[in-house]
């Protein structure tokens, strides 16, 4: 008798946790986070951690300017409860890709809050080649951000330049909106999220301050950089350089004869002696301005895409200290 008591409570004990099994599954099942690019997949990583199931869209080395979206990306993002984007008119193909997928989860913009520089494409003057400084590009004011799209304000003569990830500050304010959505989605997982937010924000904060004093240290005459496509005007904001580029906003774009010549000519009047390649666009026009001018290709930077694990660039905090150094050792020999 004892015996079939004690076999009663082990099949009833087993009928308990089957029965109970599912909903533990459930309340522990990672929060599904779709992120466009592979800088905004690495911040929710840092933020999140294994409490996501993260796709990146457009991954490392890829390039979201001229991304086409696939099949599997319309499923992922059908799927997702949480779909982080920069916002800006960066990803010019999103809102195809939303419209095929049928997405009805919550979608944040990462710029959100950020002051955005305008990109003047003022043809009779500047064509896509100007002179960017400190005192600059005027910032769009009354600008209403919507956290619920990503489709910002557009000037008649011109846009606003998406690539606000290149100033450290800018990159506090991503961090911010991609910490709030992720709480909300999944709130039991909070207190997590706010702590890693914290000890990711003092990174880049000291990283910060560590390319303030490396690019301070440049010389005056040494501040002008060419790069391949205009995508560092907020870096050269934030540290006091100057950015110059044959080719606009997207790599999309292609830089005319007069472009080019324009270019070369400044480079020649301000010595301008070192260009500098990007890992997501084609070198061969920066390498026929080089042979122009005699000026060396001083390495490769990363605009906007993340390289792999073992490349110069697996994070956003690495990617960033390492287009500062590659510019410090080039334009402060």
């Amino acid at each position: 008798m004892t015996n079939r008591r004690i076999l009663l409570r082990c099949v009833a004990a087993v009928v308990a946790l089957s029965l109970s099994g599912p909903v533990v599954s459930q309340a522990t099942e990672p929060t599904r986070v779709v992120a466009t690019f592979s800088i905004l997949g690495d911040m929710a990583e840092r933020i999140g951690g294994k409490h996501l199931a993260i796709t990146t869209l457009v991954g490392p080395g890829g390039d979201a300017h001229v991304y086409q979206p696939t099949p599997a990306a319309a499923r992922a993002v059908s799927e997702a409860e949480v779909l982080i984007v920069n916002g800006l008119e960066f990803e010019g193909w999103l809102d195809r890709l939303i419209n095929a997928s049928d997405f009805n989860g919550m979608r944040v913009v990462a710029t959100e809050g950020v002051e955005p520089i305008a990109f003047e494409d003022d043809k009779d003057e500047h064509t896509e080649i100007k002179h960017h400084d400190d005192h600059g590009d005027e910032h769009a004011e009354d600008e209403h951000h919507d956290s619920h799209g990503d489709e910002h304000a557009h000037r008649h003569d011109g846009a606003f330049d998406p690539h606000a990830w290149m100033n450290l500050g800018n990159a506090i304010m991503y961090v911010d909106n991609i910490t709030a959505a992720l709480a909300q989605a999944n709130p039991d997982n909070t207190a997590t999220f706010y702590e890693n937010r914290d000890a990711y924000v003092a990174e880049i904060q000291s990283l910060d301050a560590e390319i303030q004093k490396l690019m301070s240290g440049l010389p005056e005459s040494r501040r002008t950089v060419v790069t391949s496509h205009d995508a560092f005007q907020y870096f050269g904001r934030n540290y006091g350089l100057t950015f110059l580029a044959p080719q606009g906003l997207s790599t999309d774009s292609e830089a005319s004869a007069q472009d080019v010549a324009r270019l070369i000519e400044q480079m020649r009047v301000e010595s301008i002696s070192a260009v500098f390649v990007e890992n997501i666009a084609d070198s061969r026009l920066l390498q026929q301005i080089a042979n122009e001018t005699g000026a060396t290709i001083g390495g490769t930077l990363y605009p906007g895409a993340l390289s792999g694990p073992d490349g110069s660039a697996p994070t956003y905090l690495d990617m960033m200290r390492h287009n500062a150094t590659t510019l410090a050792q080039a334009l402060g020999s």
